[in-house]
């Protein structure tokens, strides 16, 4: 049975997009600790972060860190949150989020009922910082 996540890569369930290439995709969540908040997900469907191949590990967390540095400037942020627990959806990803203090790191500060058009806001920041970064070749439209 397919995750949740393999649903939104495979086009079944709508996603807003800001990274794709042939390994990873990049997705804002539908619930975010903080305005920009993403996943980066492999497209190959593993449960547990300690079971991936070691170069698809290290090929998420460099379009995790690409995609940080373009949050960073998009959203004005001190750091970048970084998360990667597993239990809710068995598909390994990658939270990513601006952050200004230690308190935005409480995952009990999630917006349930975000905004719609903010979240496509704010992916089309991410889409426009990660073009001007360089990497237009893997920012889907």
């Amino acid at each position: 049975m397919s995750t949740l996540f393999t649903r939104i890569i495979a086009g079944e369930i709508p996603g807003r997009f800001v990274w794709k290439d042939e390994d990873v995709v990049a997705f804002l969540t539908i619930e975010p600790i903080t305005d920009g908040h993403l996943m980066v997900v492999p497209r190959h469907e593993v449960a547990h972060w300690v079971d991936l191949d070691p170069d698809l590990l290290g090929k998420v967390m460099d379009v995790a860190q690409k995609i940080a540095k373009v949050q960073e400037s998009a959203f004005h942020s001190r750091r970048i949150g970084v998360l990667m627990e597993g239990y809710e959806i068995p598909h390994v990803h990658v939270h990513i989020w601006p952050t200004q203090s230690p308190a935005d790191f409480d995952v009990h500060n999630v917006d349930h009922n975000p905004d719609p058009a903010k979240l496509d806001e704010n992916a089309e920041r991410l889409r426009a910082g990660l073009r001007s970064a360089g990497f237009g070749d893997n920012v889907p439209d």
